[in-house]
């Protein structure tokens, strides 16, 4: 496997599921990702401008390759409410050829 078609999963947290909806929709329409799942009820605990927030949150889950990688944290950046989203991508080690050949196929 090429390095630029390794595949990427990566994280990324919304505040609900109509902007789930929508950066899901984009991110496949763009083709910077293959498939998207949105899960729901997700509490998120974290720190911000020094306070200790807690927020209900929607967790994207994002198939992609790491030649895309770049451009959907780009296009995330750009359409994404927060002013720091959450862009963090895992590397597959293993995944099947075939589901590798799709991903690599609709980006």
């Amino acid at each position: 496997m090429s390095t630029e078609n390794q595949l990427l999963v990566v994280l990324c947290t919304v505040p609900d599921a109509e902007t789930a909806e929508r950066l899901a929709n984009g991110l496949v329409e763009e083709r910077l990702a293959a498939c998207v799942n949105a899960i729901s009820g997700v509490k998120s605990f974290y720190r911000w401008e020094g306070n200790l927030e807690t927020e209900a949150e929607v967790q994207l889950v994002i198939k992609t390759r790491r030649a895309r990688f770049d451009a959907l944290a780009d296009w995330i950046h750009e359409n994404h409410p927060y002013d720091v989203p959450e862009i963090i991508a895992l590397p597959a080690d293993q995944a099947s050829e075939s589901y590798l050949a799709w991903v690599v196929a609709e980006t």
